[in-house]
């Protein structure tokens, strides 16, 4: 029998929330003997290979976390699973060094990063990315470009990070998709503008449609000062504001939009608020629409078609 530091072991199994490896528990003085006796007894029980916990019942999220992070050895918690709000159900996903592999198991999902140490908060229990690095692992592996967008627009308003933090952490990603489109991004987020979204509405719904011509960011005298609207389209009261500020709008700023699309409405223009899911996310539909709105206010021309599948025409 080993000299077992029940001290030592109670606060191992607290710390990780009724998990260990046997490494763990050798560190303590559990040694062969102890660890079959304990099995015996149900005082533990096998999880994975390695890994142990000080119940017989179903494991808690936190707990499943645990043990899978403690299977991968040297992991942390990443993707959704290093969320705010993690699912509950489903895969818990972790990361690994590239260099490094680690054999499959039923319920976790093992992703290599490069140099990932100093990317982890490793203080934490369970160790997880940190919420910059995890936005850009996010955004590397998105589908789509607006997917990618959101990763980033998400972490910045979801106040556990900023923009610029974002930045910082950029230099670690050197290979990350779209990158040249994220950091653009959050050029924007940082300034308070949209120009990516403004580019966006040009190049996806303005000319690879055929819509008119719009006029960008004409001056207007308004109840603050000087107001520019985004996109005018002049001849047929058309106006397009593009919003993309992320995460929590403040009252302020809403009341200031709910005027200014009044002052539009009272002057005989329609007002139109773009976001991000309509530019990159379905710019066909939207030019459907806005070719809609463009037609009963006399526009004789009609939306033409991008490409394949293009629901515009």
């Amino acid at each position: 029998m080993g000299d077992i530091d029940f001290d030592a072991l109670s606060r191992l199994l607290i710390e990780q929330d009724g998990l260990a490896t046997r490494a763990q528990l050798r560190t303590v003085g559990v040694a062969k003997p102890d660890l079959d006796r304990m099995l015996r007894r149900r005082e533990l029980k096998r999880d994975h290979p390695g890994v142990l916990v000080n119940h017989t019942g179903p494991l808690t999220w936190r707990q499943r976390a645990w043990a899978a992070v403690l299977y991968a050895g040297g992991a942390a918690l990443c993707l959704e699973s290093a969320s705010e709000s993690p699912p509950p159900e489903g895969p818990i996903h972790v990361a690994i060094e590239s260099s490094r592999r680690v054999t499959p198991r039923e319920g976790i999902r093992i992703h290599r990063v490069r140099n990932l140490s100093p990317m982890v908060q490793w203080h934490l229990g369970p160790p997880r990315l940190r919420v910059e690095d995890n936005a850009f692992v996010l955004a590397g592996r998105a589908v789509s470009e607006l997917d990618a967008i959101e990763a980033l627009a998400s972490a910045v308003g979801s106040r556990r990070t900023t923009a610029r933090r974002l930045l910082e952490a950029a230099a670690r990603h050197p290979r990350v998709r779209r990158r040249q489109l994220l950091l653009a991004l959050l050029d924007d987020l940082e300034a308070g503008t949209c120009s990516v979204l403004e580019h966006g509405y040009l190049t996806r719904v303005e000319r690879a449609h055929g819509l008119p011509e719009g006029r960008w960011q004409k001056p207007r005298a308004g109840a603050h000062g000087a107001e520019y609207r985004d996109v005018e389209y002049e001849e047929f009261g058309l106006v397009v504001e593009l919003d993309g500020r992320a995460g929590h709008v403040t009252w302020v700023a809403q009341g200031r939009d709910s005027d200014r699309d009044l002052d539009d409405h009272a002057d005989g223009r329609a007002p139109v608020r773009l976001r991000w899911a309509q530019v990159y996310g379905t710019p066909c539909r939207t030019t459907e629409r806005l070719g809609r709105i463009l037609s009963g206010r006399g526009w004789t021309g009609r939306p033409r078609s991008c490409g394949p599948g293009c629901e515009a025409a």
